[in-house]
């Protein structure tokens, strides 16, 4: 008699509230990147730390969108460690662009929390980060 070895399933990180994430992920790379682009095509010297931290928030935004997509333990713990980062990015540079407005004369992205955003740049590492944490794989 044969043993067979059963192939580990994926975890699917895309259902129900999953997709949400996704979705939102997906909007958010739309609205960052194309936001980045366009000021650092047109006006980059007038606030340069400004506009590529907009870049960074595109880029971390469609990294973790990719690791919803893909689904599976380690891109789990990618898309936990990348929402950690930017829940992290959100808080200093909202407190930054409140206690010094002067350091970014236009806003980015996570300008005052993500107030320009209807404050989905804070809310949405949250939620992610809650919904990573409770589809992490069991160990029997």
């Amino acid at each position: 008699m044969a043993v067979t070895e059963e192939k580990p399933t994926r975890t699917r990180l895309i259902s129900g509230p999953g997709m949400l994430l996704v979705w939102f992920y997906g909007v958010m790379v739309v609205g960052a990147v194309s936001r980045s682009v366009y000021q650092i095509a047109t006006e980059f010297d007038r606030a340069p730390l400004a506009y590529a931290l907009s870049a960074v928030a595109g880029v971390v935004y469609g990294f973790i969108t990719y690791t919803l997509v893909r689904g599976g333990e380690t891109a789990r713990k990618a898309a936990q460690i990348c929402c950690a980062a930017e829940l992290a990015g959100v808080l200093i540079v909202g407190t930054w662009t409140l206690v010094d407005k002067s350091a970014f004369p236009d806003a980015t992205v996570w300008s005052d929390y993500g107030m320009g955003y209807v404050f989905i740049p804070v809310l949405l590492p949250i939620s992610a980060l809650y919904w990573l944490r409770r589809n992490r794989a069991v160990t029997p």
